[in-house]
């Protein structure tokens, strides 16, 4: 993967309390992390010599959307032409889950029409991704 062509970004449903909000990123964010090691650089020394964990080696902008955004990007991201991105969605049914085998059980029996996204984080070509995304504003 070349890090100069590549692009992450993280779009959460504008509406969500900032807590959750918070929760959803590192969701999608550690996901994304297992799913695409190489995009994590090298540990780093300070100058005391103190050990820092590497941090992925390009920015991460965190965009806002309605829930009517998402589930569109979703369905989007579920088309042939997108197959290379690497895709990450944090769904309302997920997030009510406390434990992962009901979130199993419950993904097993709901149809994805039935899905509302909360949050959502692609990876991959910065062109593709600027064609689904470069249109959405920053959360701030």
């Amino acid at each position: 993967m070349s890090v100069e062509n590549e692009k992450c970004v993280i779009v959460v449903d504008e509406n969500l309390r900032l807590g959750i909000t918070a929760n959803t990123a590192a969701i999608l964010g550690i996901t994304m992390g297992i799913k695409l090691p190489d995009v994590v650089g090298n540990d780093v020394l300070d100058l005391d010599g103190n050990p820092h964990m590497g941090i992925i080696q390009f920015p991460v902008p965190i965009l806002k959307g309605s829930t009517e955004i998402l589930k569109t990007l979703r369905t989007k991201l579920f088309e042939p032409q997108f197959a290379e991105l690497t895709v990450v969605d944090f769904s309302d049914l997920a997030q009510g889950c406390k434990i992962y085998d009901e979130f199993t059980h419950k993904m097993a029996n709901t149809l994805e029409a039935k899905l509302d996204y909360i949050g959502i984080a692609i990876c991959g070509s910065k062109r593709q991704i600027n064609k689904l995304t470069g249109n959405m504003p920053l959360l701030k």
